[in-house]
Order: C-alpha cells, then sequence, then structure tokens
C-alpha cells in the first residue's frame, strides 16, 4: 500500500474505534450527567488542544509539511483549547463558562473543518511523513475531537430545549 492510501485509511478508521469507545462507555455517562457537568468534562478533553502547537516545530514536524495546513492547525486548535481553559475557569459564573463552552465548540468545529479543507487543498496524505510526530495527533486526537464537538452540541440544544418548555409552560398557563 503507498504511503497515501495508509494515511487516508488511517484517518477514516480513527474514527471507529473512538465511536465504540464512546458509544459503549462515554455517551451513556454524558447523557445521564448534568449538562453543565458534561460540558465541563468535554472541555477538559479539549483544553489540551495547545499540543497541536508542536506542527510548528521543527524536527516534531517534518520541513515540508505544508505551511498552509501546519500554521492554520496550531494556531487553530490553540485557541480552541484556550476557549476550552476559560471555560474550565470561568465554571463559578456559569452564564460567562456557557459563553466559553459555545465558542470552544464553535472554533474547535470551525478548526476542524477547516484543517480538512487545507489537507485536501495541500495533499497532505501524500505529505503525511512530514507530519512526523504529529501524525499520532491527527489519527488518535482530531476523530475524538469531531465526535466530542457533536457531543458538546447536541447536550447544548437538549439542555437549551428543556430551558424552553417551562418558559413556554408559564407562557400557556397565563
Amino acid at each position: 500500500m503507498s504511503p497515501q492510501i495508509v494515511c487516508l485509511t488511517q484517518l477514516s478508521l480513527g474514527y471507529v474505534p473512538w465511536l465504540l469507545c464512546f458509544g459503549f462507555y462515554i455517551w451513556p455517562r454524558l447523557r445521564r450527567m448534568d449538562h453543565f457537568d458534561a460540558q465541563r468534562a468535554i472541555a477538559a478533553l479539549h483544553s489540551f488542544r495547545f499540543f497541536a502547537l508542536a506542527f510548528l516545530i521543527p524536527g516534531i514536524v517534518g520541513p515540508d509539511l505544508p505551511e498552509g495546513f501546519a500554521a492554520f492547525a496550531a494556531y487553530a486548535n490553540f485557541a480552541t483549547g484556550l476557549l476550552a481553559m476559560l471555560a474550565l475557569l470561568s465554571a463559578r459564573a456559569r452564564s460567562l463558562f456557557w459563553i466559553f463552552v459555545v465558542a470552544f465548540n464553535l472554533v474547535g468545529v470551525g478548526d476542524i473543518a477547516l484543517d480538512f479543507f487545507h489537507a485536501v487543498k495541500f495533499n497532505l496524505p501524500a505529505a503525511a511523513g512530514q507530519l512526523g510526530a504529529m501524525y499520532a495527533f491527527v489519527i488518535l486526537y482530531v476523530p475524538l475531537q469531531a465526535i466530542t464537538h457533536v457531543a458538546a452540541f447536541y447536550l447544548l440544544a437538549r439542555s437549551s430545549a428543556g430551558a424552553v418548555r417551562p418558559l413556554a409552560g408559564d407562557a400557556a398557563i397565563s
């Protein structure tokens, strides 16, 4: 198999074990948790995205890693991680916490979508060897990021719907 096919196969299959693990072990617990606690758990996971700054370190990545991919992936992940940390730090100020939760999820989803766009634009699978040590980040951590963003948005929508129902009931009473 060519390195490009191996990379594309691993990128695709990276989602399978995480979806299975998430579906069997993580999602049932998150779904039962208080929405605030579930979002804190997701934020804690995303707070490690500062690690993507390693895309900028020569020796960790190869010299021919497309700059248009590396710089954006590094800084967008870093921004997502900082917003997730701010969510965790603002947990006592609930309204601020929820703003940061929405922010880190929006920035994080945008990061992943644009990273995929850049990966296609710069034919990243053909240069997969240039990812160096960050290859593991792309194959192992990015699928979990994407899955937990979907879960976070689902929980946000579910908690918003739950908050609207009592208000609708109050309106019906008056």
